[in-house]
């Protein structure tokens, strides 16, 4: 068995969910034993700035007995930084070390962090081709794995007669709404029994949609996979950033675990996922989420062509039965073994 002490970012982060702790009990199975040090406290400071400090040191303090064990350990994998944008008790852990990387972090504080992370590491696991691009400047051994979804717990359910446009994600994501809120006002006008569902941490704010045709559910573990069950088309819109092409695009990887066709802005992997298959529509310009949105839910034959196109690309290409190998060939040649 290959020993790892994985290091995550807490109990709700998405990377330490969906990146390293969903693939325990695969990995098990594969001769990977895998122990999980989540953050207590997070590695993400508070809002108050006077708050900062005196959490900073708390989360340093919490994270020194899971870095004594990790000396008794094969490899340290680190999904990303302990401390959001700086390396601090990363060389203390047990080397050979791994780093995971799902964001275009580089472009943190502006980037000097990111570099020597990668140094003080073996071997870079990439979420997608972009990030490994970048990192494979400051370390040679790159491997790149997906995102995976859990196919038994994100699975289809019976179409409803219902009109939902769906989005889940952080309240830091409602900006990828402003240019282009006039198309869901133009398609909700269209569609009188449509509503867009808003899944999130806080209820958004809209200037042209109006309130009543907003649905939101304030997210949680136990209802994320319902709430994209209900929906009639995923949206996964995005700004053409350095910042957005380093997404490894998961809640559309999710909607499409479920069935539901998508539509999405096509940047970085984006582009990669629609150009599997049919799985959706790629839109850019506020007329082309009108027109796509439009042809998905009047053609309810083929929004469930697509949904059924996505959950195939999924189960094929991102499950975490497909993903987990790929992990194990990535740590246990970063590990020497």
């Amino acid at each position: 068995m290959l020993r790892v002490a994985a290091f995550t970012g807490g109990e709700n982060v998405p990377g330490a969910r969906f990146r390293i702790r969903q693939h325990i009990p695969a990995l098990q199975e594969i001769g990977v034993d895998l122990t999980e040090f989540a953050a207590p406290l997070g590695t993400y400071p508070p809002r108050s700035r006077l708050a900062r400090p005196f959490w900073g040191v708390a989360t340093l303090a919490a994270r020194l007995p899971g870095i004594l064990r990790s000396h008794g350990f094969d490899v340290t994998w680190l999904q990303r930084e302990m401390l959001s944008k700086y390396v601090t008790l990363e060389p203390l852990t047990r080397a050979p070390r791994v780093l995971d990387v799902d964001d275009a972090i580089w472009l943190y504080r502006p980037g000097r962090f990111a570099p020597r992370l990668a140094r003080l590491c073996a071997g870079v696991i990439c979420g997608n081709t972009y990030l490994a691009e970048h990192f494979e400047r400051w370390n040679a051994n790159i491997a790149i794995v997906p995102t995976a979804v859990d196919t038994r717990r994100f699975t289809p359910a019976a179409p409803s007669e219902d009109l939902v446009i769906g989005w889940s994600g952080t309240s830091g994501g409602y900006e990828y709404f402003r240019p282009i809120e006039t198309a869901f006002a133009t398609v909700l006008q269209r569609f009188p029994r449509a509503r867009l569902r808003i899944v999130s941490d806080r209820p958004p704010t809209f200037t042209h949609i109006p309130a009543e045709r907003i649905e939101y559910i304030p997210w949680s573990p136990d209802n994320e996979v319902s709430v994209i069950q209900g929906m009639s088309v995923g949206i996964m819109p995005l700004l053409d950033t350095p910042w957005d092409r380093g997404k490894c695009s998961f809640k559309m990887l999710t909607y499409m675990a479920c069935g539901i066709p998508v539509v999405a802005t096509p940047v970085g992997m984006n582009a990669d996922v629609l150009a599997a298959g049919d799985c959706g529509m790629g839109a850019r310009s506020v007329d082309d989420w009108v027109d796509a949105l439009t042809a998905l839910l009047r053609d309810r034959n083929l929004a469930q062509a697509c949904g059924r196109t996505g959950r195939q690309i999924i189960v094929e290409r991102y499950s975490s039965e497909v993903v987990a190998p790929a992990l194990k060939q990535a740590l246990t040649r970063f590990a020497g073994r």
